[in-house]
């Protein structure tokens, strides 16, 4: 043996001590030693790319993989692995996917670039063919991660089977409260009140196991960290917002390396600052925002945290930046346009541009949010005094929207409140006709019934209203089945003079004690009281302001109470809904080391 094949042997020795004992810092040098001797060593190339890999330095890899062109077909796992972890994701899935026949580490690998292109239909499909066909220490790291694709598939409505896990660890138990978090419905709180105590549960669990690790007090409130702050989530769905913030505060008084657990507590506080307090949602929201976060959040995350951004600017009056921020989020999220227009007509109408911003608006009015949209539009006009703009608006409206009792009601009310009286019956009468012509939404027209028999009678035409009330006794449609007299026929085959009739017995009428014959009876005596002409309302000191019953869909208040000529002149800040809080960096993911024999507890790709 010669003394350089000698000095090879000696350092292949050191090499591979050095990293059944993790010293890649050493087997680094050693690999490059052997390299010296013989430079196309493919040993020891690849002993010192995954040396880089476990020391973190991935471009260091990649720039050997790619110096060395031959030993690209057998680094491709390498490879892509670097890749994957600068964030080069879709390059590395294009590598992952050439690959023939690929190992189960290859396979772990392209679940791992799957979730991360939050493409979870196809991961959950990888992850459930590895857990089938493997059988290793890692069953509970690989439940963990299918897990966590479960929950944003719940998040997303899939309709995919859910196999049932189990929830002998703190990461499988919090996993399972994201999913229960992410399938509560609306007003239904009962899965998020489960929720809770499994996130308690997980609590304990995560602080008895880590303790059991030896690991720092340090290292266990950082796990703490995510698991409490997705119960204030939790709780802030259910209306305990000071309970939630709590959370959130002491979450965050922590100072946690977790940059997107910062980012997520900030941005629900600001959340709940609402429109009040906003310079410390300013300071928030920088903290929501901060540089390195593009790679650490969901799209759903960055695209709540976006347009929170865009009502801040709108709360603090920041009207152009409210405008550009509300821009970048139409361009960055386009299923968002509406929510972001609504924003910017709203700035446009606190700086008294009420035209601009129904122009704006009017831009977005089509399909399901036709409606809406166009009732916003009417509110901008009738905060700023447009009158004329608001009529003209609710008469361009289709026939069945101009028939329904609400617009109805609101144009009967502009157009008495600029005195013009047969516009306003002429309103009534199309409504009336078209629900009798299409003969649909019946319950309607009793309603138009009686708006038009009140609105005779105020005017002082006690027959026209009369006629109205007759109409409305009369129609089947209004009360549902109405018991109609019917005429008694006869039965086939007996004489007409057989026919049992029933005798009605006569009573003579009773008349008020103070009846007098010779004065006209009160042609509205057969009205309540608060429907009578001279009717007029007590005030209450105590809220001058109660309104009164009207119209289902009307604005309430008698209709001296709606005039818009009696309105305030004070314009009140319209507030636009506020984005749901966001849920924590969420489900919860084990990774490990490339070729790491050794299991490490919470270790991540």
């Amino acid at each position: 043996m010669t003394t350089k094949e000698s000095n090879l042997y000696s350092l292949f020795a050191e090499l591979y001590k050095q990293g059944q004992n993790g010293e890649y810092e050493r087997a680094l040098k050693t690999a490059n030693r052997i390299l010296g001797l013989a430079q196309d060593d493919e040993a020891a190339l690849h002993c010192k790319v995954v040396s880089f890999i476990q020391l973190s330095k991935f471009n260091e890899a990649l720039q050997v993989i790619n110096k060395f062109p031959k030993l690209i077909p057998k680094l491709e796992f390498e490879k892509a692995y670097c890749l994957y972890r600068l964030n080069q994701v879709a390059d590395a899935l294009k590598i992952v996917e050439g690959i023939q026949h690929p190992p189960a580490k290859v396979k772990e690998l392209k679940a791992q670039i799957l979730y991360r292109l939050e493409r979870y239909e196809e991961c959950f499909a990888v992850y459930r063919d590895i857990i089938k066909n493997s059988d290793d220490d890692y069953e509970d790291e690989r439940e963990t991660n299918l897990a966590a694709v479960l929950v944003h598939l719940a998040t997303e409505g899939s309709r995919t089977e859910v196999p049932s896990l189990k929830e002998h660890t703190y990461e499988l138990t919090y996993n399972a409260a994201c999913q229960l978090i992410a399938s509560a419905s609306d007003g239904d709180k009962s899965n998020l009140i489960k929720a809770e105590k499994k996130l308690k549960t997980a609590e304990k669990m995560c602080k008895d196991s880590l303790e059991e690790d030896g690991m720092t007090e340090e290292e266990i409130e950082d796990e703490l960290g995510i698991i409490r702050v997705q119960l204030g989530y939790c709780l802030q769905l259910q209306g305990r917002e000071k309970e939630a913030q709590a959370l959130y505060a002491a979450a965050l008084k922590k100072r946690p390396d977790d940059i997107a657990l910062v980012a997520v507590a900030s941005n629900n506080i600001a959340t709940l600052n609402k429109d009040q307090n906003v310079f410390d949602s300013k300071k928030r929201m920088k903290s929501a925002t901060q540089e390195g976060l593009e790679h650490k959040l969901t799209s759903r995350q960055k695209k709540s945290i976006a347009y929170n951004q865009c009502l801040l600017a709108l709360y603090t009056n920041q009207g152009e930046q409210c405008q550009t921020l509300c821009n970048k989020f139409m361009k960055d999220y386009p299923d968002m346009i509406v929510e972001a227009v609504t924003i910017q007509a709203v700035q446009l109408a606190r700086e008294g541009k009420a035209k601009e911003a129904v122009k704006l608006l009017n831009e977005q009015a089509k399909g399901e949010n036709y409606l809406s949209i166009k009732l916003a539009c009417l509110q901008l006009l009738l905060n700023n005094e447009e009158r004329d703009e608001a009529i003209k608006l609710l008469e361009n409206m289709t026939e069945t929207e101009k028939a329904l009792p609400g617009i109805v009601s609101t144009l009967v009310t502009l157009h008495m409140a600029g005195g013009n009286r047969e516009k306003a019956s002429a309103v009534l009468k199309n409504a009336v006709n078209y629900y009798k012509k299409n003969k649909e939404n019946t319950g309607n027209l009793g309603k138009l019934w009686r708006q038009a028999a009140d609105f005779h009678l105020r005017g002082g035409e006690v027959a026209v209203a009369a006629a109205n009330v007759d109409s409305l006794e009369s129609s089947n449609w209004v009360i549902g089945t109405k018991v109609v007299k019917k005429k008694v026929e006869p039965s086939p085959g007996k004489p007409e003079s057989l026919e049992k009739k029933r005798k009605k017995r006569k009573r003579k009428g009773k008349l008020p004690k103070n009846y007098d014959p010779n004065v006209q009876p009160d042609p509205e005596r057969w009205l309540p009281k608060h429907e009578r002409s001279g009717y007029r309302k007590k005030r209450d000191r105590r809220n001058r302001d109660a309104a009164m019953k009207g119209t289902q869909g009307a604005a309430t208040g008698a209709s001296d109470q709606f005039d818009i000529t009696k309105m305030s002149t004070s314009k009140p800040s319209p507030n636009p809904r506020q984005s749901p809080a966001v849920e924590t960096s969420g489900p919860r993911q084990q990774q490990r080391k490339v070729q790491q024999k050794k299991k490490k507890k919470g270790g991540k790709w």
